[in-house]
Parts: C-alpha cells; sequence; structure tokens
C-alpha cells in the first residue's frame, strides 16, 4: 500500500513539469491562433446578479473567489481566449414577444460589456473580424442567441436580430418550440416543421449559423439536410460517452465530414460523466417524489432534499472527462469538426481543474500529452470554427440577390 503510494506520488511529481512545458506550449499557440469559445453566458449572469450593469463589477479583478462568476479579464487572458461568443441567452418559459425583447436588451448588454472594457474587447462579425482583433491582442466580442423563441416566429425579427450583431441563432432550448422540437421536451414536430426549414434557410441567407446545441436528434437530421451551409453545437458533447439527450449521438458525428460543420464541446458536468448525469438524474427523481408525498409543504420536501444530498454525496466531473469528449469527437467525426464551447457562467458547477476560463491551456495541454500534434490545437482551438464562419459567409455572399423570405407560421400551428 504504502509502496504504491509513493509510486503514484512519484509518477505525479515527475510528471508536473511535462505538463508545465504543455501549458506553456499551448500558450504560445493561442498566442498566434485565437482560441474561440462557442458559449459563454455572463451577460445573463450579469443580468441576474448585477442589473445587467458591466461596471457595477470589476471585471479586471480575478474573481475566481470574490463571486460566482467563472468569467473575468485576468482568467480570459491566461485561459488565451480569443474570440468569445457571448450568448444573449433567455429562458424558455417567457412568451415569445417577451423574450425577443429581452434578447434584445442581452445584445445590449454585450456591447455595453465591449464598450466598457475598449482595450479588451471589441465586437466581431466575421471570421475575418476575429483574427484581426486577436493580432491586436484584444478578445474578439461576438454574438449567439439561445433559444429559437426569440424570433416570435418572425423572420423579420430574425433579420433584425442578425442586423443587431447575433452570428449563429440555437434552434432550441429547453423547450419544443413552435417550429423545431428540443432534445429535452416533449416531440411535436418530428425535427423541423416547414416554417422550421424556412428559418434555417433565412438564416443561410443572411450568413447567420446554425446551432443545433439543445435540439432533438430528428431536429439535428432536419437541419444539416436543409442548411447549404454548415452548422454547429455551439456548447454540446458525446451522447455516446455520456448518455444525456443534450449531447450528440456518433450517428449524427459521422455526418460531419459530409456536412463540413463542427461540435464544439461543452464542460458541463452533467453532460460529460456519466455518475453525474446519473446522480442529477436520481436527484430529480426524490425531489419529484418528496412534492408528491408533501403537497403544500415545502419546507419538508426542503429537509427530505437535504438528507437524501447528505446520504448521496454528489460526484465530480475533471479534466478527464472533458478530454473523453473531444477525443471521442475526434475519434468519429475527424479532428476538422471539433471545437470548445466551455458554457462557463451558465452553470452553477463546473469540473475539478476546469473552474473558470483560465482552464483552456490545462485542457489543450492533456490532449498534448495524448499525443496531439500543434496543428490538432490549432484547428480544436479556433481554425475550425473561422473555417465554418466563412463558409457561412460565402452561402450568404452567393444569395447576395435573393430576397428576405416571407414565409410565416399557419396561425393554427403552435406547441401545447
Amino acid at each position: 500500500m504504502i509502496r504504491a503510494v509513493l509510486l503514484s506520488t512519484a509518477a505525479a511529481l515527475l510528471a508536473f513539469p511535462a505538463a508545465a512545458q504543455d501549458e506553456a506550449g499551448a500558450r504560445r499557440i493561442l498566442e498566434r491562433t485565437p482560441l474561440i469559445d462557442g458559449h459563454n453566458d455572463l451577460p445573463w449572469a450579469l443580468r441576474q446578479q448585477h442589473g445587467n450593469d458591466p461596471h457595477a463589477v470589476d471585471l479586471t479583478t480575478n474573481l475566481d473567489v470574490s463571486t460566482e462568476l467563472h468569467t473575468d479579464i485576468p482568467r480570459l487572458r491566461a485561459g488565451g481566449v480569443g474570440g468569445q461568443f457571448w450568448s444573449v441567452y433567455v429562458p424558455a418559459s417567457l412568451t415569445p414577444v417577451e423574450a425577443a425583447k429581452a434578447t434584445f436588451e442581452q445584445i445590449d448588454t454585450v456591447k455595453r460589456l465591449a464598450a466598457a472594457y475598449p482595450d479588451v474587447f471589441e465586437l466581431a462579425t466575421t471570421a475575418d473580424d476575429i483574427q484581426r482583433i486577436h493580432r491586436r491582442g484584444r478578445i474578439a466580442s461576438l454574438i449567439g442567441m439561445e433559444g429559437g423563441y426569440s424570433i416570435a416566429d418572425s423572420l423579420g425579427l430574425l433579420r433584425e436580430f442578425h442586423d443587431a450583431g447575433a452570428r449563429y441563432m440555437t434552434l432550441t432550448h429547453s423547450a419544443t418550440t413552435s417550429w423545431a422540437d428540443s432534445a429535452t421536451d416533449a416531440p411535436k414536430w418530428g425535427g423541423l416543421n416547414p416554417f422550421g426549414e424556412e428559418v434555417v434557410r433565412e438564416m443561410n441567407r443572411l450568413g447567420m449559423m446554425v446551432d443545433l446545441s439543445h435540439v432533438s436528434e430528428e431536429t439535428m437530421l432536419d437541419a444539416m439536410r436543409v442548411s447549404e451551409a454548415p452548422v454547429i453545437f455551439s456548447h454540446s458533447s458525446a451522447r455516446a460517452v455520456t448518455a444525456h439527450p443534450r449531447n450528440v449521438p456518433d450517428s449524427v458525428l459521422r455526418l460531419l465530414p459530409e456536412d463540413g460543420g463542427v461540435v464544439m464541446v461543452t464542460f458541463v458536468p452533467g453532460f460529460i460523466n456519466e455518475e453525474v448525469r446519473a446522480w442529477g438524474a436520481a436527484r430529480s427523481a426524490e425531489d419529484a417524489r418528496l412534492k408528491s408525498l408533501n403537497p403544500g409543504d415545502p419546507g419538508a420536501v426542503t429537509v427530505g432534499m437535504q438528507a437524501w444530498i447528505a446520504a448521496h454525496p454528489a460526484p465530480r466531473a475533471g479534466v478527464e472527462d472533458v478530454v473523453a469528449h473531444i477525443q471521442h469527437v475526434r475519434d468519429v467525426a475527424g479532428i476538422d469538426h471539433v471545437g470548445l464551447g466551455g458554457d462557463f457562467d451558465g452553470v452553477g458547477s463546473l469540473p475539478v481543474g476546469v473552474e473558470g476560463v483560465d482552464a483552456y491551456p490545462r485542457i489543450l495541454a492533456a490532449l498534448m500529452a495524448n499525443g496531439w500534434s500543434e496543428a490538432d490545437i490549432r484547428k480544436l482551438a479556433g481554425e475550425n470554427v473561422l473555417r465554418v464562419m466563412r463558409r457561412v459567409e460565402a452561402v450568404a455572399a452567393s444569395r447576395s440577390g435573393a430576397r428576405p423570405s416571407l414565409a410565416k407560421l399557419p396561425d393554427a400551428v403552435s406547441p401545447e
């Protein structure tokens, strides 16, 4: 026993210099290649905690201890982040009109965030913008919409969101919309209905990336069939590794070489670690059981849940889980179709070793230790996303003479 511990400790000590060297190597790569993260919910955290005021918290300070934020400027710099899609998420529980209003407010928050720190952030809408801004030593700030309900079934609103700077839209969030099925809600349309297909076509015409995180497998397949441009998954992982419906099945991963798209692997513990996923499902089941036994008595439910959690400690995910998902996407889809989409500030907990936006060099170092080359790391970090963006932009340019779609959702069509 003692000998095993000594050997384990010695191995860890011997590995430490190599790990530090790999992290330094990863940072050197990111000086030349912008690391582009597909999804960060800092704008929503600012809305919830600070009244949508970027000045209400000092982002020039490392906030990993003093606040619950996963994101600040020192950690973005330490993480080598060169391009960030800021999510302008709003809840699926809002009415479509409320969601549209709130999404425009969140876009305004991103723009005010960039204006508050002009030496750090600069707004970007194209692949060339990202590379230009990165060369200037700033972080390219892009806007990604999360939830197709925000367009309120209006292609006119979709166009206005694009004009406001949005460069991708996640077709659904947690709930099925009036035109697309979600991965975590009952299906209504078998994927996309005809209006949903028109949404995808209009996104192609505009040059807005079609984001398939959160959607059902049928919606993924329909969108990939309809879209002329490559699709993205801004923050999803591999279902074959962790059996969560939010993850991408191998049947879809195998289509990516033909589609040209990219899966940006997320770090949400329940999406990347099977034990964490199963624990979360058991916790939800226990919560539902206690509520059914104690109607109108939330105090009893709280006490019961506290006892259950004490008896069933939550497992933790780690860097190795992130690496496993990145490796699986590469193994099935290929090195040209994998990226990074952390979902920082959009979750309550993160894997051990991935507690903030400074974690990227650690993740890249772990991959390099597993044999990934510098060229591989460049593709994962940002080159794959830049390629997809350029193709999306090219498709839009080829349709520059096409008229905007006037398609409308039939009045009788709506989810229950």
